[in-house]
């Protein structure tokens, strides 16, 4: 089954030059199932005109695959039988088609797509003062799932958080078992080693990736940057 195979997690977020242009830099933020992180930095992406989101070219969507299993492998020794992306935009057909080749390319056979949607969406309502319990999910048709990442804790008796829970939308593309890829989401939500907090509202995937492109950004193109995640921390 594909939930006994090797994963690879991959956030793909973007971020603006420091001169502001228009053009965005893709930033790939890859993690294996035990949350050991590489960093990759991607090609421009633009603004498409018909949805006002940012997207990768065919080409540039293949590299950027490409260059996070290779360097995958050179950290964990070996490839992954799966890979997740999490997007933090809608994926077009030229991405589509860009991150199927590339996983092509390296031989890994099972390829997931999820966009990861933060902005405004449904909420749900629980009977009584605390907000859904951490975990709720709504399956809202075939491909589109409510995650309530954030939420109460039945063993704190509580909600231990100061504004009221929102949930992240994930849009997966073609046949995808959305039960398990918001139980993944559910669990990278809790990875931030960093500080003392239960758990976050961004997949672990896009958080850093955000996170690190703020740093890369800095970075001029061509020139070496560390590419372990522990570097980022």
């Amino acid at each position: 089954m594909s939930t006994d195979l090797t994963t690879c997690y991959v956030g793909v977020s973007f971020y603006r030059t420091p001169d502001q242009s228009a053009l965005h830099t893709a930033v790939a933020q890859v993690f294996n199932q035990r949350g050991d992180g590489v960093v990759v930095r991607g090609g421009q992406a633009s603004v498409s005109k018909e949805d006002r989101q940012p997207h990768l070219s065919t080409e540039d969507a293949r590299k950027l695959v490409v260059d996070a299993l290779t360097e995958f492998k050179l950290v964990h020794k070996h490839m992954p039988a799966r890979l997740v992306v999490h997007k933090s935009s809608a994926f077009d057909g030229p991405e589509r088609d860009g991150f199927t080749a590339g996983a092509d390319q390296k031989d890994v056979s099972h390829l997931e797509l999820l966009w990861v949607q933060l902005g405004k969406g449904p909420r749900l309502f629980r009977s009584g003062q605390l907000p859904p319990l951490r975990g709720t999910v709504l399956e809202l048709d075939r491909s589109t799932m409510l995650v309530y990442t954030r939420g109460s804790i039945p063993f704190f008796r509580t909600y231990p958080g100061m504004y009221v829970p929102a949930p992240i939308q994930l849009r997966a593309i073609g046949d995808v078992d959305l039960t398990r890829v918001a139980t993944e989401a559910l669990g990278l939500s809790k990875m931030n080693w960093n500080n003392a907090q239960l758990d976050e509202r961004e997949p672990l995937t896009l958080r850093t990736a955000r996170r690190v492109g703020g740093i890369l950004k800095h970075v001029p193109s061509g020139q070496p940057f560390a590419t372990r995640y522990a570097y980022y921390m």
